[in-house]
C-alpha cells in the first residue's frame, strides 16, 4: 500500500484491468503520501480528499462494470493527476499565485482539465505556482513556499513549481503545467521529470496567448505520451489551436542512426553555462552519437538584445495589468514582481512596438538556425539549483530572465521541446537536457526523449520526503 503512489500510470491501468488494484486503493495511497510530504513541500492547492475519492469511486465502478473510459485507444481512467493552479477547474478559484487576486470560483474547467476529467482521471489536487507565473521558483504571496524534493533547501523551479515538486515526490503519476518561456521545462529539469512543451496549439488552452502552452510533467516519457493522447483532443475555446491530428502518441521507439542533431552549448545571451550543466549535456549528446546520430555543434543565435527585448515586452504587459489593480490589491503583489512589472511602465508606443517585435525576431532566428537539424540538444537552463527562497537563479530583478536563453527561443518559435533528466548537480538536484524539434513534431521529440531515457545511466532513486526533514 505504501508504494502505490509511485506507480506509473500505465502500471496503474494494467493493475486496474487485471483487478489487482482499484482506483480507490491507489487514490487513498496517494492522498496519504501527500499528507506526509506537504508540510515540507507545499506543492498543492485546493486539495479536496473527498472529491478525489468520489472521482476514484466512480472510476472503480466503471472498471468493475467492464466499461472504463478510453480516449482514442488510451485509458487513464482512475489514475491520479494534479493540475496547475492557473488551469481552471470548475468551482475552484484561480489566484494565479498572488494575494492580489480575487477568490472567484471558476465557472468551468479550462480545456486541459476538461480533457483529463472526460478521460476519468482523478483530480487529487491543484498545484502551486509563483506570483502571476512570472518567477522561476515557488515564491508566492498566496501560496506557501514550494520546495524541491531532491533537496528541500533548493528551488523546484517555476512557474509550474508545485507540479514539479509533486511529480518528483510521487503525488501520483500525472501532472500538468503551463509554459510560456520555460515554465514546464525548468521545473521538470530541476525536479528530474520528463516534461514537454508542445507545439503551440497542440494542447488547447484557455485563454490562449503567444507562446503559452500546457504540457505534461511525469516521471516517465511513456506517461507524458499517455497524457498527450488525452490533452491534445480539440476544444473550440482555443482560437490558436492546431487542427486535430491522428498522432500515435505511444509509438515511442525510433531509429537514431543518421539523424542530424545540433548541439547547442551556449545560449548567446544571459547567464553563462555552469560547467556541471555543460558536462551533463555533452555526455548525453555522446550517447546519441554512439547510437548513430550525427552531432554537430550549433552556434548560438540568441542575443541579449533579443532576450531583454522579450523581457521588456512581458514587463510592459504585466505592468499594465498590475497598474490596473486597485491600490489596496496592488500593495499585495510581491515587491520583486511589482518592481519587475512596473519596470515596463512609461515606454512610448514606438518602444513598446520594438519590444513586441523582438518576439518575432526571436522566432525567425530560431527557425532559421534549427531548420537544418532533425533535433537540437541543449541545456534546459544554464544554471544548477538555487535556494528555495529566491525568485530567480540570480535573485536579481534586472536579470530576471537571464536563465531562459535556451527555453525562450522554442516558446517564441512554437516548436516542441522536452526536458529529460541527464545528471545531478553538487546539491543532488537534477539537471535537464532539452530536446527540441521542428514545429509540429511533438511525437518525434517524445521519441527522442524516450530513446535517451533508455540510453542514459541508471537514475538515482526518487526522493523520500517526510515532515521531519531538516532544512525545511
Amino acid at each position: 500500500m505504501s508504494d502505490l503512489h509511485a506507480l506509473s500510470a500505465s502500471a496503474m491501468v494494467a493493475a486496474y484491468r487485471d483487478g489487482s488494484l482499484s482506483p480507490v486503493e491507489v487514490t487513498q495511497a496517494v492522498l496519504q503520501h501527500i499528507e506526509r510530504c506537504e508540510p515540507v513541500l507545499c506543492a498543492t492547492y485546493a486539495l479536496d480528499a473527498e472529491a478525489a475519492l468520489s472521482m476514484a469511486r466512480a472510476a472503480e465502478a466503471r472498471w468493475h462494470a467492464g466499461t472504463p473510459i478510453s480516449v482514442g485507444g488510451v485509458c487513464i481512467d482512475g489514475v491520479p493527476a494534479t493540475i496547475k493552479e492557473n488551469i481552471a477547474t470548475r468551482g475552484v478559484p484561480v489566484p494565479v499565485g498572488t494575494a492580489a487576486s480575487l477568490p472567484v470560483p471558476a465557472a468551468a474547467d479550462a480545456p486541459p482539465a476538461a480533457r483529463l476529467r472526460e478521460a476519468g482521471a482523478v483530480f487529487v489536487a491543484k498545484t502551486t505556482m509563483p506570483e502571476y507565473g512570472m518567477l522561476s521558483s515557488g515564491l508566492s504571496s498566496f501560496h506557501a513556499l514550494a520546495r524541491n524534493p531532491w533537496n528541500t533547501a533548493m528551488n523546484p523551479g517555476g512557474s509550474s513549481a508545485g507540479a514539479g515538486a509533486a511529480g518528483a515526490a510521487g503525488y501520483g503519476p500525472l501532472h500538468i503545467g503551463t509554459d510560456i518561456g520555460g515554465s514546464v521545462r525548468l521545473p521538470a529539469a530541476w525536479c528530474g521529470l520528463a516534461g514537454l512543451k508542445p507545439s503551440l496549439g497542440r494542447v488547447p488552452i484557455d485563454p490562449p496567448y503567444m507562446g503559452r502552452c500546457a504540457g505534461p510533467m511525469t516521471r516517465t516519457v511513456t506517461d507524458a505520451a499517455l497524457m498527450m493522447a488525452v490533452l491534445s483532443r480539440p476544444d473550440p475555446r482555443d482560437h490558436m489551436s492546431l487542427p486535430p491530428a491522428d498522432i500515435p502518441w505511444l509509438s515511442l521507439q525510433r531509429e537514431l542512426k543518421g539523424l542530424r542533431i545540433g548541439l547547442l552549448l551556449e545560449a548567446g545571451c544571459g547567464m553563462p553555462v555552469s560547467p556541471q550543466v555543460q558536462q551533463a549535456v555533452v555526455a548525453a549528446a555522446r550517447l546519441f552519437e554512439q547510437a548513430g546520430a550525427v552531432i554537430e555543434t550549433l552556434q548560438p543565435w540568441m542575443s541579449n538584445e533579443l532576450l531583454h527585448g522579450v523581457d521588456r515586452f512581458w514587463r510592459i504587459r504585466s505592468g499594465v495589468d498590475v497598474q490596473a489593480l486597485p491600490p489596496e490589491r496592488r500593495a499585495k503583489v510581491l515587491p520583486i514582481v511589482r518592481q519587475w512589472a512596473e519596470g515596463g511602465l512609461g515606454f512610448s508606443g514606438e518602444q513598446a512596438f520594438e519590444a513586441y517585435s523582438m518576439t518575432f525576431k526571436t522566432r525567425a532566428a530560431t527557425v532559421a538556425a534549427t531548420q537544418p537539424y532533425d533535433y537540437v540538444l541543449s541545456p534546459v537552463s544554464p544554471n544548477t539549483s538555487f535556494p528555495a527562497e529566491w525568485a530567480y537563479p540570480t535573485n536579481n530583478v534586472n536579470e530576471a530572465m537571464d536563465h531562459i536563453g535556451f527555453t525562450l527561443p522554442f516558446s517564441m518559435s512554437e516548436q516542441p521541446a522536452a526536458s529529460v533528466n541527464c545528471g545531478y548537480d553538487s546539491n543532488g538536484v537534477p539537471i535537464g537536457l532539452q530536446i527540441a524539434g521542428r514545429r509540429f513534431d511533438d511525437l518525434g521529440v517524445l521519441q527522442m526523449a524516450r530513446a535517451f531515457e533508455q540510453m542514459r545511466p541508471a537514475q538515482r532513486p526518487w526522493p523520500h520526503i517526510s515532515a521531519h526533514i531538516a532544512g525545511a
